[in-house]
């Protein structure tokens, strides 16, 4: 099918330039301006990057030379290998990050709502390193031979998408970030056992945020209240407890315990939360779901540029992967706005094999959804420049 503008310009086309230039001249106007390379075209040559699976500057930069004659279309000439490398190193990555905030936002008002029956907002929150050569990147240092960064990531539950990413060097506790997070009032985020820590849970409690999490053993806590369990439903127990010992002092009060055995593996789980009013049924099915999180961190590492890095400085390594996690929610929005059956995955390859082909981009993902639409007068092109 014949079509005008090439699959990577209408993925270009998902983006809010004016929203984009906001961002530069409100949060990043007293930086120099750039003669070779601006932002907008800094940020499209690394978002084709994640997209053809680059894997060098060099590799880019050929790719780029081989479609010389379709670059005017995307306001790019061809690139220098040195200008790239220089302005992934020298420019400030937090940039990128207010762009991947924004986009959040945009992203999440088209996101599928949660399948539980309550309206509660539904988060995890968890950490996955990203192992580096510490010869290549010293100010990475995670152990004495060892370099590596962590990205500690709030996933929301609608969609699936990330709704906060904080990277750090590898050595920083996760729990020190968690107490970042700022969530609204009667939100729910669950989080493993690395994050069980009364100090945090107290700072959740006074926001009236709820969390679930795992007990950890050894902590030493009397029962106070039991209540009747449906023993049918895999719950063993449903008790309100309180910690003792010397750090139970910035324990917020009283907790809920739900005992759980898993009718497939027979595996028994002790959950703690301050949700007392949700069935102990769904507290279990909350904390399964929390291996979304986990799905996500695989998913990114083995689809997007975020494990081999175009640049050894601290902002190229962070702009790779603040663009990277902006090509993820760019991905959604479009499957999220047009209802597409596929995964991101498959989303993903269709669209790297087929980047500089002129064809409808919803007719490239989905024909059938493409012919029904023509059929109905829908409105195809969502874009915004």
């Amino acid at each position: 099918m014949a079509h005008r503008n090439t699959v990577f310009r209408q993925m270009l086309q998902l983006i809010d330039r004016h929203l984009f230039n906001r961002v530069e001249q409100d949060g990043f106007k007293n930086e120099r301006p750039y003669r070779t390379l601006n932002r907008w075209q800094q940020f499209v040559v690394m978002m084709f990057a994640q997209l053809a699976g680059s894997s060098s500057l060099r590799d880019i930069v050929e790719q780029f030379g081989a479609q010389a004659g379709r670059l005017c279309h995307l306001g790019l000439k061809a690139v220098k290998r040195s200008t790239l490398a220089d302005a992934n190193s020298a420019r400030p990555a937090e940039f990128f990050e207010a762009i991947f905030n924004h986009q959040y936002s945009r992203c999440a008002a088209m996101a599928p709502r949660n399948r539980f029956h309550f309206k509660n907002k539904r988060y995890s929150f968890d950490s996955s390193v990203v192992d580096l050569c510490l010869l290549i990147f010293p100010w990475a240092k995670f152990r004495r031979t060892k370099g590596g960064i962590k990205l500690h990531t709030l996933l929301d539950h609608d969609g699936y998408i990330p709704a906060f990413v904080h990277v750090t060097t590898a050595k920083v506790a996760d729990v020190i970030i968690a107490k970042l997070l700022k969530l609204a009032a009667g939100s729910i985020v669950v989080m493993d056992r690395g994050y069980v820590d009364f100090s945090l849970f107290s700072r959740l409690h006074d926001k009236q945020v709820l969390f679930v999490t795992r007990i950890k053993r050894g902590m030493r806590y009397q029962v106070t209240e039991r209540r009747q369990v449906n023993r049918g439903e895999g719950v063993t127990s449903d008790q309100t407890v309180r910690f003792t010992g010397a750090k139970a002092k910035n324990c917020p009060g009283q907790l809920r315990r739900v005992g759980y055995k898993d009718p497939v593996s027979g595996h028994h789980y002790a959950f703690l939360t301050n949700a007392f009013d949700l069935d102990p049924k769904v507290i279990a099915d909350l904390y399964k779901e929390r291996w979304q999180v986990e799905l996500f961190f695989k998913w990114i590492k083995q689809s997007l540029k975020i494990k081999t890095f175009l640049g050894t400085s601290k902002y190229a390594v962070m702009t790779q992967i603040w663009i990277a996690l902006i090509t993820l929610l760019l991905l959604a929005y479009y499957k999220f706005k047009v209802t597409l059956n596929h995964s991101l995955s498959q989303i993903l390859k269709l669209i790297s094999i087929n980047l500089f082909a002129k064809r409808n981009l919803l007719h490239l993902l989905s024909p059938d959804l493409y012919t029904q639409n023509m059929q109905t007068g829908t409105q195809l092109c969502i874009q915004f420049s």
